[in-house]
């Protein structure tokens, strides 16, 4: 009976803009920019496509936090500050989607302390965390049917103990519909 005085929230982002291209061939000094006003067109069809971009992001209400003290999964498969972020570009009756997500590694694992960068450190056993890191992906496969899992986590460094235990939960977990790479970005600064 209070419902009506429980207002439901979103925390995210939500932007959608016209993006129309002309594919004349004038000089660079003539072509717009964001600072340019736009320039009438006679037409905006297939000369000129007018392109409608909408992009989505939703962060989960699950084990929400702030960085360095949310971290890992919880029993339910839930990963810390976990957002989903959908590209929308719709164009001539056509719309296509495209959905990235991101979120902590889904392993039992936290940081302790308030310096910059503390030493990640793994709270629960191998065997402990598979129930979780499956209830986590088959949630994600349930949504997305396929993905691909792009490791950020420094491979070399004090984060080595996340990435190892995060491939072994891949490994273990051994589903077809997953691809995993590991991307070590520090290599590439």
């Amino acid at each position: 009976e209070v419902d009506f005085w429980i207002i439901p929230i979103i925390q995210g982002f939500v932007q959608i803009e016209e993006l129309v291209v002309n594919y004349s061939e004038s000089s660079d000094d003539d072509k717009s920019s964001p600072e340019t006003p736009p320039q009438e067109s006679s037409c905006v069809d297939d000369v000129h496509p007018a392109f409608l971009v909408a992009l989505i992001s939703r962060r989960s209400r699950h084990r929400a936090g702030m960085r360095y003290k949310r971290r890992g999964v919880d029993k339910n498969g839930n990963v810390a500050n976990y957002v989903e972020t959908e590209q929308l570009i719709h164009v001539h009756n056509h719309t296509l989607s495209y959905i990235q997500t991101r979120g902590s590694v889904p392993v039992f694992w936290s940081q302790v302390g308030y310096r910059y960068n503390p030493r990640p450190r793994l709270d629960k056993s191998e065997n402990e965390t598979v129930s979780c890191f499956r209830a986590h992906f088959e949630e994600q496969l349930k949504n997305y049917k396929k993905q691909v899992i792009i490791n950020l986590v420094d491979q070399t460094g004090r984060e080595k103990i996340i990435g190892d235990a995060y491939l072994k939960q891949v490994l273990l977990y051994n589903n077809a519909n997953l691809t995993y790479v590991s991307f070590d970005f520090h290599e590439h600064w």
